[in-house]
């Protein structure tokens, strides 16, 4: 007997549409339409012979549009598809890689459940010669499917390759292999014959200390700030002046702002913002340092300026303490 696997299909370059095979790079203003779930497991017949597969409607928009209502209405869908299908072996989310490791993070930190949840984009549209579309869905349902990817939280199946959530970031505009997760590598690969796991993530948040993201309409604010050499503070004050409760920096690294910078968020903090040091490098570890642990700074840990944002939205919906908040970039 296969196994069950739901495909919830929001779009993206996987489920594109380009003028002809060879439009790879402008197919956004190619007039056709964005594929639903449906069409695009339609599209892919082969899927057949790996599992029982079923398209869920949701919405077929890009990654670049996707936010918290987003976000909120994936998480009850899923919630919902476990409950009314208690064979259902996993699910596969289809998305846009501008977003993807976003989306994949928050699913991570906010699904209340084991089951296996796979999402997975390409960088070729549906149409596109030698598109890798058609492949990364056979392989992120036969992930899904897989008894193994249990307990490993939200996992991410782009070019043969299994990524944790938390760890994988896109790394290249239009190359085949950008997604990456630099500082630990791969959890596993999708081969002709099997899957293989190497390792299993160890951050990731137990069942009951996940985020209720059905309790919040709209998250606390948080923005990003990029430092650069001379930076000052004027991005500080206008994301204050928006409303932001928490501001993350892609700091310099291995984690120094710019002087103005600094104290313009040393001023924030002291009203009240929760500020997480991240930076821009692309991976390692953001170190603490006790002159920036004074004044009251949290370090993202290796999470990126995007990923720390989000855990920092979650944070603050559920409490202002900082220090529970630090104990949560160095465990989530």
């Amino acid at each position: 007997m296969r196994p069950k696997v739901a495909v919830i299909g929001t779009g993206g370059t996987i489920a594109s549409q380009g003028a002809h095979p060879l439009d790879v790079q402008d197919y956004a203003s190619s007039g056709r339409p964005i594929l639903d779930a449906e069409a695009l497991v339609a599209g892919v017949p082969e899927l057949a012979r790996v599992a029982e597969v079923f398209a869920v409607p949701f919405a077929a928009i890009p990654s670049t549009a996707i936010g918290w209502s987003d976000w909120r209405a994936l998480v009850a869908k899923i919630v919902e598809l476990e409950a009314a299908h208690p064979d259902l072996a996993g699910v596969v989310v289809t998305h846009g890689t501008a977003t993807l490791e976003e989306t994949a993070y928050l699913l991570s930190l906010t699904l209340p459940t084991d089951l296996p949840v796979v999402v997975t984009g390409a960088q070729r549209p549906f149409t596109g010669l030698s598109s890798d579309a058609q492949m990364n869905l056979v392989a992120a349902v036969r992930v899904a499917a897989n008894p193994a990817s249990r307990g490993l939280g939200v996992l991410v199946v782009l070019n043969d390759e299994v990524h944790a959530a938390r760890e994988v970031t896109k790394t290249s505009t239009g190359r085949l292999q950008t997604f990456r997760s630099p500082d630990v590598g791969v959890l596993g690969h999708v081969d002709a014959d099997r899957v293989s796991y190497w390792r299993r993530p160890t951050r990731l948040l137990p069942l009951a200390q996940r985020f209720a993201i059905q309790d919040s309409e709209q998250p606390p604010r948080v923005d990003v700030v990029y430092s650069v050499a001379g930076g000052d503070g004027v991005a500080v004050h206008a994301f204050l002046a928006a409303g932001a409760s928490g501001l993350v920096a892609a700091a310099l690294a291995p984690g120094f702002l710019t002087p103005a910078e600094r104290a313009a968020m040393a001023e924030a903090i002291v009203t009240g913002c929760t500020v997480v040091l991240s930076s821009r490098a692309g991976s390692g570890r953001t170190f603490p340092t006790r002159r920036y642990g004074e004044e009251g700074f949290i370090t993202a840990d290796n999470l990126n300026p995007q990923k720390a944002r989000i855990l920092l939205m979650l944070a603050l919906a559920r409490t202002r303490d900082r220090a529970e908040i630090a104990a949560l970039f160095e465990t989530a």
